[in-house]
């Protein structure tokens, strides 16, 4: 099979032929169909995870992956319902199943968990071995495209489950402001669920690009506002003469720079919620009186569960998320990768198998 390998850090990925992985008892061999290029993937080659969590190489990159069912290992009960042909997506993290997080169902924190694309098997590759417990089978009489299916894993799920958190945090509702920081793969979906799940609270969308704030605005953001060269002054005087209040009352960070972060902090309404979503930066640096005094709540919130990603593939099957994507060509990887890196991906970008 075709895959992209990384067989070093700081090099590009090695487009190579390695054989077809054999599957276990209770595994699903996944013929990939598309493959969701996420920023996470160029920060993997620069070895921004390393200290966090090395992995070993040569690694297949890439972690949102829809795909068919090519094989069905011989311990997968038939109540699972899986069929050679089925299409499905596949579950970012798989959890060890016996922990106090896999026993409530957040296997993405699983302390003794993995994920595809952080190892030897990806979606960078046409072929790969999925236990059975972290595939979700697509309905096909939605005809939903597998490009558009496979940016629901991660960058359609983890601002979905974020904006939860904010939502029964009690931080949204009528005649509150929600924020999306960063409009690129997160943000483009962070807007549709702010107006499906914010119970009525004013959208504004963030980011320095004037394409990607159009398209914020294309996808039901309320107003936007280009950061560039403005001061917080500035921005809040522009958020006075648009929505008529200077401060917000949530965030939901798709980007994570620092700079950013203080920005959203400078501009929270007492009692306002931070979400960071979003992993540019690797620090923070707030300060506290505010935190406290204002009594703010700063929530991290990874990627998503079994059952948001269940929801979030029953919206796209009800025609409830719209999608901006770029479609890139297997031998195209490494030239989008660099792309990733200036910030001129406008959505998601997608290999197309």
């Amino acid at each position: 099979m075709r895959a992209a390998r990384m067989h070093a850090y700081k090099q590009p990925l090695v487009l190579e032929e390695v054989p077809v992985p054999e599957i276990a008892a209770d595994e699903v061999l996944v013929r990939v169909t598309a493959a969701g290029m996420c920023r996470t993937d160029l920060q993997l080659i620069d070895g921004y995870f390393h200290k966090y969590a090395p992995i070993p190489l040569p690694a297949i990159l890439g972690h949102e992956i829809a795909g068919t069912i090519d094989k069905i290992g011989n311990m997968v009960p038939k109540v699972a319902g899986f069929e050679d042909g089925d299409e499905v997506v596949v579950v970012g993290g798989w959890g060890d199943g016996i922990c106090r997080w896999c026993q409530k169902g957040d296997t993405q924190i699983c302390i003794h968990g993995r994920w595809p694309g952080f190892g030897p098997y990806g979606g960078y590759s046409e072929y790969l071995p999925v236990p059975y417990r972290y595939l979700i089978k697509v309905d096909k009489r939605f005809k939903l495209k597998a490009e558009e299916l496979a940016p629901l894993t991660d960058a359609g799920l983890t601002p979905y489950r974020g904006i939860k958190k904010l939502r029964d945090a009690g931080a949204l509702g009528p005649n509150r402001v929600l924020a999306v920081f960063g409009i690129g793969g997160l943000g483009t979906y962070a807007v549709q669920y702010a107006k499906l799940l914010s119970g009525g609270a004013t959208v504004v969308a963030f980011a320095r690009n004037q394409e990607k704030l159009k398209a914020a605005k294309d996808l039901g953001a309320d107003f936007v506002i280009n950061t560039t060269g403005k001061s917080l002054d500035e921005i809040r005087k522009e958020l006075s003469r648009t929505i008529g209040q200077g401060e917000l009352d949530a965030v939901i960070d798709c980007a994570g720079a620092e700079e950013m972060i203080q920005l959203g902090f400078s501009l929270l309404s007492p009692s306002g919620h931070y979400c960071s979503v979003g992993l540019v930066g690797d620090k923070i640096s707030l300060p506290l009186f505010p935190l406290v005094a204002r009594e703010y709540t700063y929530h991290g919130s990874f990627w998503g569960n079994y059952n948001d990603l269940s929801e979030v593939v029953t919206l796209a099957q009800q025609g409830k998320i719209r999608h901006k994507l770029k479609i890139v060509r297997f031998e195209k990887i490494n030239e989008n990768i660099e792309l990733m890196r200036g910030g001129d991906i406008v959505g998601r970008a997608v290999v197309k198998f």
